[in-house]
């Protein structure tokens, strides 16, 4: 079969940062389905992983953790799936990734694609879909609501970097099935209005002090924050804009925080790791199933749409390089989307 992948890890400038292969067609087993990869999204961790974790000597790393495809195959212990299944996930960050014509993922982190989208449009979805539900639902503890009837909350929710991958299925989250104020941060006119587009309340600069722009709201004050980015460059100002019992949850990876500065209005920080449940078998893997299930109703109820925000055609070394050097330089605004081989 045809992948993608690496032999050592090198700057994304380099021809052999990724390169073009041919690999064995895996075989499913247990609770595994092999699905063959219509469309596949690009994200930070591809980019991380791919600098920081180099392969055996002698061997290639296939990496990439956003997929669409159709179910192939069955592995004996399957309940869920059958053959001919449109499916989409992100998967197991141990494992094999999605850079390949075929993949092997256990069936509890996979939901059934959106009918409403088309295979790249759906493609974009799914990492951040379970990083965003994580974050509301699971670390910042938000109220869920139906969707349609929601009803206004005493939640105010600061979002850093809502233009971004996370972000841009976030905010929508927030907005179709919680109560809360949503404030989200950009930068560029485009981003901006990106973030404006999704549903977002308020829209602050974050390359300007945020306590003085969210004060000049005077919607009171934050209850918690989504940090998407630069959490160690906006960490004192979230102690100064949260009120007290307020709560923080980020994705990065910060080199210090004084968490100190949290105790006196007794703040929590929260870490979201989305591959947490896959990497160590958690007793409630199923439940990223089960988010993905739900996002792809909401989805096709018409309350969320696909986040691609650029297609860069097949699924290639070439075409993923540009998108690694997209994604690197922060350039990028919603999801890169490739597809086909």
């Amino acid at each position: 079969m045809k992948a993608i992948g690496y032999k050592q890890s090198l700057p994304i400038t380099h021809p052999e940062s990724l390169i073009d292969v041919t690999l064995t067609q895996p075989i499913a087993t247990g609770r595994d389905l092999l699905i063959k990869v219509s469309a596949i999204a690009v994200n930070p961790a591809d980019y991380k992983v791919r600098l920081n974790m180099p392969p055996v000597d002698g061997e290639v790393k296939v990496i990439g953790w956003d997929a669409v495809g159709e179910v192939i195959a069955t592995g004996d212990k399957v309940s869920q799936f059958k053959p001919g299944d449109h499916v989409y996930y992100a998967g197991d960050i141990t494992r094999s990734g999605s850079n390949a014509e075929f993949q092997l993922v256990d069936e509890r982190l996979v939901g059934f694609k959106p009918k409403s989208l088309s295979n790249a449009e759906a493609a974009a979805l799914p990492l951040t879909a379970i990083t965003a539900w994580e974050l509301l639902f699971e670390h910042l503890g938000i109220k869920q609501q139906s969707p349609g009837t929601a009803t206004q909350s005493n939640e105010v929710i600061l979002v850093v970097g809502a233009a971004g991958g996370v972000g841009s299925i976030f905010v929508q989250l927030a907005k179709t099935i919680t109560g809360a104020t949503v404030i989200g941060t950009a930068s560029r006119e485009s981003s901006s209005e990106w973030v404006k587009k999704l549903g977002a309340d308020y829209v602050v600069d974050h390359t300007k002090p945020l306590t003085a722009q969210i004060e000049a709201l005077n919607i009171g004050p934050v209850t918690h924050v989504a940090s998407l980015n630069s959490t160690d460059s906006y960490f004192e100002s979230y102690t100064e804009v949260l009120a007290p019992f307020g709560k923080i949850a980020m994705i990065d990876d910060p080199q210090a925080l004084d968490v100190t500065k949290l105790k006196l209005k007794s703040l929590s920080l929260h870490w979201e790791f989305m591959f947490a449940r896959s990497m160590f078998n958690a007793v409630d893997m199923q439940a990223q199933s089960d988010l993905l299930n739900r996002v792809a109703d909401l989805v096709d109820q018409g309350y969320l749409k696909t986040t691609l925000g650029q297609h860069m055609g097949e699924i290639n070394a070439a075409n993923l390089r540009a998108a690694h050097s997209e994604l690197e330089a922060g350039r990028a605004i919603g999801k890169i989307v490739l597809e086909g081989f």
